[in-house]
């Protein structure tokens, strides 16, 4: 699909005169901050810069600290494109292209806690603290029946929550929460994961299927031609893959 060819689908993507993208800081696989400059930098920042390109449209960036933050945003309109985890209940205001990227979701515990699996996290008497808004903290929402859970303000804030409330598990992305064990002593990750995060693009749920389409095709090359395998090795983003092609079967409509 050459979306030059179709001024009426750009022009959804920028009421605004221009593409503003939100750009989520609170997860460190998809952005972080240039240590030199505080700008925006990684893989979502990447293909926000080349989506606005294919369209050939100015583009602002829109940056939170916590993926709830970003999700509201696009729910009101308020930029129009994100880089989001794909959950059911966001999908009730988002559409989503199929995912890029696939993280990990993994509890961390301290070391003498009797927990040594993530099928003993769901037991009475456990506080699981999680960022609030974030993809696990709406999966573990559903699933958890026995445990709490406690809501930090922001996912990077999940491990220092858990440490002040002196909680059993935190929650989280794998990689963030090997950087907090590694900066502070006494905590040990629990082996596996405890679910598979598809993070993908979105736009608003008012968003026409031709725009959604424009979308889904860009996402779709920019996997395809190892422009997101590049850009994962170029901001030294370890355990994250590309998604396959398409979208997971436990999300087609």
């Amino acid at each position: 699909m050459t979306t030059a060819a179709l001024p009426h689908v750009v022009k959804q993507f920028i009421p605004a005169g221009k593409l503003r993208a939100s750009i989520n800081l609170g997860n460190p696989i998809l952005a972080g901050k240039n240590g030199h400059t505080g700008e925006p930098t990684g893989v979502s920042v990447d293909l926000a810069k080349a989506f606005a390109q294919r369209l050939g449209v100015p583009l602002e960036l829109v940056v939170f600290d916590a993926a709830g933050k970003a999700a509201d945003a696009l729910k009101a309109c308020e930029v129009d494109i994100g880089f989001l985890a794909i959950d059911p209940l966001r999908a009730e205001s988002i559409r989503f292209t199929p995912p890029y990227v696939v993280i990990e979701g993994a509890y961390l515990v301290r070391e003498e806690s009797r927990i040594t699996g993530n099928e003993q996290v769901d037991q009475p008497g456990n506080r699981i603290v999680v960022g609030k808004g974030s993809a696990y903290d709406l999966y573990l929402g559903r699933v958890i029946k026995q445990a709490g859970i406690v809501r930090a303000p922001t996912s990077p804030a999940v491990v220092d929550t858990f440490v002040e409330l002196d909680a059993e598990v935190a929650a989280g992305v794998k990689q963030q929460l090997q950087k907090d064990a590694a900066r502070i002593p006494g905590l040990r990750l629990l082996p596996g994961r405890f679910m598979a995060i598809n993070q993908a693009m979105g736009i608003p749920a008012n968003r026409s299927d031709e725009a959604l389409a424009c979308l889904v095709d860009f996402i779709e090359e920019m996997k395809a031609s190892g422009f997101v395998a590049d850009a994962l090795q170029r901001h030294g983003i370890a355990g994250a893959a590309v998604a396959a092609p398409g979208y997971p079967v436990d999300q087609q409509a």
